[in-house]
């Protein structure tokens, strides 16, 4: 479903990726592990079409994404890629059910809809009671759920996420983490996963480990 081919990237002289090959399937859990500075948030936001590659293609279910014009790679992004990043990045004056819809409203879903679809959300993550609070009112754990709801709301194609955990006591992250593979269970949500935790990097389907601006193949 994601496919990526020699995708490079430097900024400056400092050469990031020097051409990574990767491929995602539908309904994989795939986590992406190595050094700090080893190229992969850099390697993610690509992936996500947050920022572009020097060379290289990055196909997301036969869509080539640096191929589309900025509206339609804008559009496409809003509603088949979901982020979640180490902070949760929730608008402080709205409210939990508000910060999920926000997608939604973007991508010109009905306010109905997008309320019936945040709460089915909400449902699942066992915060239907939280849905009115605002994020200072939530614990960190419960700020990360909701962030992750609202990577959901579109029903993207991927959820990319970024050091998810990295901000989470341990048994929030533990709680973050099986709420990824009940989503794959129940959803088929294929996930694309930087991570530092070496227990969320080992839960995943398969490990990609970058090392030198490569995916390092273990021998």
């Amino acid at each position: 479903m994601i496919h990526c081919s020699n995708i490079t990237k430097r900024y400056g002289r400092l050469e990031v990726l020097k051409g990574i090959h990767m491929q995602v399937e539908a309904g994989e859990i795939v986590s992406i592990v190595g050094a700090s500075g080893a190229g992969k948030s850099t390697l993610l936001h690509i992936i996500g079409s947050l920022d572009k590659p020097d060379t290289g293609m990055v196909k997301i279910n036969d869509v080539d994404l640096f191929g589309l014009t900025d509206k339609a790679l804008s559009s496409f992004r809003n509603q088949e890629i979901g982020f979640v990043f180490q902070f949760h990045h929730l608008l402080p004056e709205f409210t939990a059910l508000e910060n999920i819809c926000i997608p939604a409203f973007i991508a010109g879903v009905s306010k109905a809809e997008a309320t019936k679809r945040a709460l089915e959300l909400l449902d699942f993550f066992g915060l239907v009671e939280r849905s009115s609070h605002k994020p200072s009112e939530l614990s960190g754990g419960e700020q990360q759920r909701i962030a992750v709801a609202r990577a959901l709301i579109n029903k993207p194609a991927v959820v990319l996420a970024d050091e998810p955990s990295g901000n989470l006591d341990s048994t929030a992250s533990t709680a973050l983490h099986e709420l990824f593979f009940k989503l794959r269970d129940n959803f088929q949500q294929t996930f694309v996963i930087v991570t530092h935790n070496p227990v969320l990097a080992d839960m995943a389907d398969r490990k990609l480990h970058i090392l030198d601006g490569m995916i390092s193949h273990p021998h």
